[in-house]
C-alpha cells in the first residue's frame, strides 16, 4: 500500500441503519470502532467498515446495478461460519465452484455478503 495512505476503508450507505448496525455488530460479531448518531465505524480486516445512514435498501438483495459491491468475509472454516449465521437467523445459500466453497447472504439492506474459505477447493 502507498505510504500516503493510512488505512483502507469502505463506507456502506443504509436506510435501515439500526438493523444494520445490529447485523454487523451483534450478528456478524464485528468490533466497534467508533461510533456516534448515523455512523458507526467497524474494524475490517487492516481496514474499515463504516456503516452511516442515507442508504436506500432493497427487500430480496439489491441488484449488481443497484450495489456493484459484495463484502466478503474470509473464514477459517466455512462449514462452521455458516451453521452460525443459519442458527443467528441468517439464510445462507452455499455455492461450491472449481475454486473454492462461498456462502452468500444479505444484510438488512439487501446488501451482498458471502463468506469464503480460502483453505477450501
Amino acid at each position: 500500500m502507498p505510504d500516503w495512505i493510512a488505512q483502507p476503508g469502505l463506507i456502506l450507505f443504509t436506510e435501515n441503519y439500526d438493523a444494520c448496525l445490529a447485523f454487523y455488530r451483534d450478528v456478524l460479531e464485528l468490533e466497534v470502532v467508533h461510533s456516534q448518531p448515523g455512523l458507526t465505524r467497524f474494524a475490517f480486516g487492516s481496514g474499515y467498515l463504516m456503516v452511516e445512514r442515507g442508504g436506500v435498501a432493497r427487500k430480496g438483495g439489491k441488484s449488481m446495478g443497484e450495489s456493484p459491491v459484495t463484502l466478503r468475509f474470509n473464514v477459517a472454516d466455512i462449514d462452521t461460519a455458516i451453521d452460525m449465521l443459519r442458527e443467528r437467523g441468517v439464510e445462507v445459500e452455499v455455492h461450491t465452484w472449481t475454486w473454492g466453497v462461498t456462502g452468500h447472504f444479505l444484510d438488512p439492506d439487501g446488501n451482498r455478503c458471502e463468506l469464503k474459505d480460502p483453505f477450501r477447493t
